[in-house]
């Protein structure tokens, strides 16, 4: 199965178990690694046949900002379904970083594999 990659999707969200993280926003970085065909949108060179790329980001941006997070492995999950149910993708690897979450740490991050 051919992948369609999204790295590096920058969203700011209000997350973290504490209070104070829920003061202002702070950045989460979403990497997405979709199992999708592409031969049919090569052929055609129709965005109708693609995965559209920009409808995800879209929709992931969307869904994080939609409200408060306390835990980011919370955010993975919901990226996932999204993914897989709203985009018909047969399987997913989400990444969500907090690079503010440990100071000594460049980011910490979880990463899921999901598929319908």
């Amino acid at each position: 199965m051919d992948k369609v990659i999204i790295e590096g999707l920058q969203v700011d969200a209000m997350v973290g178990i504490y209070a104070f993280e829920h003061e202002q926003p702070q950045p989460l970085i979403i990497d997405l690694v979709m199992a999708w065909d592409n031969r049919p949108a090569a052929a055609s060179e129709q965005i109708s046949d693609a995965l559209d790329y920009d409808r995800v980001s879209t929709a992931v941006a969307q869904l994080i900002t939609s409200q408060p997070w306390q835990l980011i492995e919370t955010v993975a999950e919901r990226i996932a379904a999204i993914v897989l149910n709203d985009f018909k993708v047969a399987q997913v690897s989400v990444k969500v970083a907090k690079p503010q979450a440990v100071a000594a740490a460049r980011q910490v991050a979880v990463m899921i594999e999901r598929h319908r």
